[in-house]
């Protein structure tokens, strides 16, 4: 059989390219398949989480904005508050309900308290909001380098089959060189959208997180004019 004859006799499919991988190549696969679908997952659980994270922030804005008193918003709130606009109006509320003396005044200090309750409520929203990003970050960094990992063994083991049968003809070398380009394939298609989604939702969250530290701030000022007025 001719070498190029030869050559189009065997499988190339991905299934084939895969069975046919030394071991090594193999793991190397499995974990870039790993990375990229779970990669994908976080990506869409984070696409989910940031929309109902805008949609609560902006029913929360038109109940804050209403004009309702803030003493009933936050009653009617509860004490296990569900979104995290919500949660961070609660932290200052109970603050600022703890820094009144029994005669109605606020202790010294009150507002600073109430700032920093705010702030560790949002650092809180915050962890939640980008947990999991780490992971494309990784994923965007490493996937390539690994591949490129299991692209190096496997050329060299399809060089070491070419040593041992003293042939160099295409049939021989061909699918050896299509295993180890796969990894490298593998390996980009895990790590282009993990950084593509890692910028894409990073930017995201941080403008939300913006969003939370301006309502902080307003919130803040609110009751700084409320204690003047007083």
């Amino acid at each position: 059989m001719e070498p190029i004859q030869a050559a189009q006799a065997v499988d190339f499919s991905l299934m084939a390219l895969f069975t046919r991988a030394s071991l090594t190549v193999q793991i190397v696969m499995v974990i870039l398949i790993i990375a990229s679908v779970w990669g994908w997952a976080i990506i869409i659980r984070k696409f989910l989480t940031f929309a109902n994270a805008r949609r609560e922030a902006a029913r929360f804005d038109r109940a804050f904005w209403s004009g309702e008193p803030l003493d009933d918003l936050y009653d009617r709130l509860g004490e296990n508050p569900k979104g995290a606009s919500e949660r961070i109006f609660a932290a200052g509320m109970t603050e600022w309900r703890r820094s009144h003396r029994e005669d109605g005044k606020l202790i010294p200090g009150g507002l600073q308290r109430i700032d920093r309750a705010m702030n560790v409520a949002i650092q809180r929203e915050e962890a939640r909001l980008f947990r999991g990003l780490s992971f494309l970050a990784t994923v965007g960094s490493t996937a390539p380098f690994i591949g490129l990992f299991g692209t190096v063994w496997g050329i060299k083991t399809a060089f070491e089959g070419i040593a041992m049968s003293q042939d160099t003809s295409l049939a021989v070398v061909a699918p050896g060189i299509a295993e180890a380009l796969l990894a490298t394939a593998l390996g980009l298609l895990a790590a282009i959208p993990a950084v593509i989604f890692y910028n894409k939702l990073s930017g995201d969250a941080e403008r939300i997180v913006g969003n939370w530290e301006a309502f902080a701030d307003e919130f803040s000022t609110l009751l700084s004019r409320q204690l003047d007025e007083a």
